[in-house]
């Protein structure tokens, strides 16, 4: 349902203002501050119905109006202005930037503690690394009772497995199923090794042992720990300088959730909003149940070999949206910059970082 201009500068002058003070907004304050060219009682009135229409909430009877998660979306689709750092300020930040990416051995870590000193907020930042796939497959026979599989993934990571039969196998069924297994699970993704593919390969092996399932099951769980990517938190413990978490409790449920690597997840394909560059989750959009009275700004960055990463910002739904989306979108310029093919990253960083994922991966 649409709402009058009138209603709108309104919402945005109390949303404006509650991020300002964390205080319930009155509507005189609003007609001697806001600069909304109404009296005190027509904006009494219009807050009354953005209260009904759900943008407001009024937390007590004499109280002044707080948004809810509805009033922030529209002010973040609709009056969220595309805020620019000076040019100062922009230099500012590419030099920090540039110092944390000289720390090659926490490159990632080091950009979320920059995020969270940036915006005072908790911190996330990840590298998602491209689609794997199995590259070879070895099957080397040890005894009648065991063997060892030997996996190729295709970013050059080895992974093996040591296999102990109950029952005894025969080195030429070993090598069977090796040729199989390179003929028909090599350089698939994860989603197209299927039962229908696993029965056919026990098939023809003419399998009775259950080794096509045993190996077949190392190579999904194998693909499925590449392909999912770390995320380091910083600056958790900056949440307690906000009003909304000085709940112990309200703020410890959060801290355990990020500390644990709890992961921010992207809004829902297709949604809108006025700044393409910058997507933001707000409190029950949310879907882990932890962030349900938060909200979290999330950026994305080029961090080439088809690698995307994510910069992300948790706080409360109160936060200055606009203040994070600009020093988001200014750090991740700056990452997308130095890690893909536009400018070459100090000291080798780039392989650096493909290399610390790596080493992730086969620990």
């Amino acid at each position: 349902m649409g709402i009058s201009e009138r209603k709108k500068r309104i919402l945005a002058a109390v949303i404006d203002e509650y991020i300002r003070t964390a205080e319930p907004v009155g509507s005189k304050h609003l007609a001697e501050n806001a600069g909304l060219g109404c009296s005190s009682a027509t904006i009494r009135n219009e807050l009354a119905e953005l209260v009904a229409l759900g943008y407001l909430e009024q937390p007590h009877t004499s109280a002044g109006r707080v948004p809810t998660p509805m009033g922030y979306r529209m002010y973040v689709n609709e009056f969220m202005e595309k805020q620019k750092l000076s040019l100062e300020e922009s230099e500012d930040l590419n030099r920090r930037l540039n110092q944390k990416l000289q720390e090659l051995d926490d490159t990632i870590g080091s950009i979320s503690r920059l995020a969270s000193q940036l915006t005072d907020y908790p911190a996330l930042a990840l590298t998602a690394a491209a689609p794997v796939t199995v590259k070879r497959v070895d099957l080397i026979y040890v005894d009648a009772n065991t063997f060892i599989i030997v996996l190729m993934l295709s970013g050059n990571t080895v992974k093996s497995k040591l296999v102990h039969l109950p029952v005894s196998v025969d080195q030429g069924m070993v090598q069977k199923l090796s040729t199989l297994f390179n003929s028909g699970f090599t350089g698939i993704p994860e989603d197209q090794i299927t039962p229908l593919l696993i029965h056919s390969t026990e098939r023809a092996a003419d399998d009775g042992m259950g080794l096509t399932s045993v190996i077949a099951a190392f190579i999904i769980e194998t693909l499925s720990e590449a392909g999912t990517p770390e995320a380091f938190v910083s600056g958790e413990n900056r949440l307690l300088n906000q009003p909304e978490f000085r709940d112990p409790d309200k703020a410890h449920r959060l801290m355990n959730y990020l500390s644990g690597g709890g992961y921010i997840l992207p809004p829902a394909e297709g949604e809108t909003e006025a700044d393409s560059e910058i997507r933001v989750v707000i409190g029950p959009e949310n879907v882990a149940e932890e962030l349900k009275d938060s909200s979290v700004v999330i950026a994305s960055y080029d961090a080439g070999d088809n690698m995307k990463g994510l910069i992300g910002v948790v706080g409360p739904t109160r936060m200055d949206y606009s203040m994070v989306a600009a020093k988001l979108r200014v750090l991740a310029a700056g990452l997308s910059r130095r890690l893909s093919s536009g400018e070459a990253p100090p000291e080798g960083l780039h392989n650096k970082l493909i290399l610390k994922q790596n080493e992730d991966h086969k620990s």
